[in-house]
């Protein structure tokens, strides 16, 4: 029997007043990385409706690893901390909880906006032409301290969860996938080396946040493009992080934001739609047939 939704629940050390969650999705209010009071308005509106919490998102925890300029840097910076305060503080009075996406966009950020290069697992040029530089194993413990900083950071300002980003081909997803991970040294080849920084910044968050916060992440089940992660792979990373006891909940997701980003979404893109809002020397030719769905190998679709 499935559990009622509406009854109350706990993840991790936190209680939900029921089980109905907004999960993370961009909500694009914040000019030059600032929270103001769209976006605080935003998730208010979410707890004055009843859902037991809301996820904001994204919060970088990297200067490199924003999506672009644009995106909230997690950082002890008067503006930052103010506004996040003001925002948690907000959804409380609503009775809700509130939840912080932490990530580092790895290969999908943009360098030019940010004025700082992507980084990626091995060097990778995307369909734009724009190159990500390989990272080094001093990479690697830098945005893994910078993962529990940010942690730390979000529970001092009243976010109740942090959800961390191992989705869409960001930098921890990407370093799951195959395609996008092709290293030699103990963060490539097998799936237990490719899950190793992931799993290393899930337990630098765990003990960041010293229990006064629920850990969540939010996982590729499948990257959706030829060579990308797969169920069978995805399975083992979760078998994995579930063995490391450092999660209390998955959020499960798919797609790739460098290379398939319309398999996140159900149904047909629409195609027209987007094409509208592009220069017109950028757009589809409306006659064309809709991007083929990617099926995986069957030997690999369990």
């Amino acid at each position: 029997m499935s559990p009622d939704p509406f009854a109350p629940a706990r993840l991790g050390p936190i209680p939900l007043r029921n089980r109905f969650v907004k999960a993370a999705t961009f909500e694009g209010v914040t000019p030059r990385g600032r929270v103001g009071d769209a976006l605080v308005d935003f998730h208010r509106r979410v707890g004055a409706g009843g859902a037991a919490m809301t996820t904001v998102a994204y919060l970088a925890v990297s200067p490199e690893g924003r999506t672009d300029r644009h995106c909230v840097l997690l950082r002890d910076e008067t503006g930052v901390v103010d506004g996040l305060r003001r925002l948690t503080a907000a959804v409380h009075d609503t009775g809700a909880a509130v939840a912080a996406q932490l990530g580092h966009a790895g290969p999908v950020a943009n360098a030019r906006s940010n004025g700082l290069p992507a980084l990626a697992p091995t060097r990778h040029v995307s369909p734009l032409g724009t190159v990500s530089r390989a990272v080094t194993e001093d990479d690697v413990a830098r945005i893994t301290a910078d993962f529990a900083r940010a942690a730390r950071l979000a529970v001092d300002v009243g976010f109740d969860s942090v959800e961390l980003h191992l989705g869409h081909n960001y930098l921890l997803s990407a370093f799951l996938s195959p395609r996008l991970n092709r290293r030699h040294d103990r963060y490539g080849g097998g799936v237990e080396r490719r899950a190793r920084f992931a799993r290393e910044v899930v337990l630098a968050v765990r003990a960041a946040v010293d229990g006064r916060a629920a850990v969540t992440a939010k996982l590729n089940m499948a990257d959706g493009v030829p060579g990308g992660l797969w169920l069978d792979d995805s399975v083992e990373v979760a078998r994995l992080l579930e063995a490391d006891g450092g999660l209390d909940a998955l959020t499960l997701t798919g797609g790739s934001s460098l290379a398939n980003p319309m398999y996140l979404f159900r149904g047909e893109a629409p195609r027209k739609e987007f094409a509208a809002t592009l220069p017109p020397a950028a757009r589809l030719p409306a006659s064309w047939p809709p991007a083929a769905r990617y099926t995986p190998p069957a030997d690999r679709s369990r």
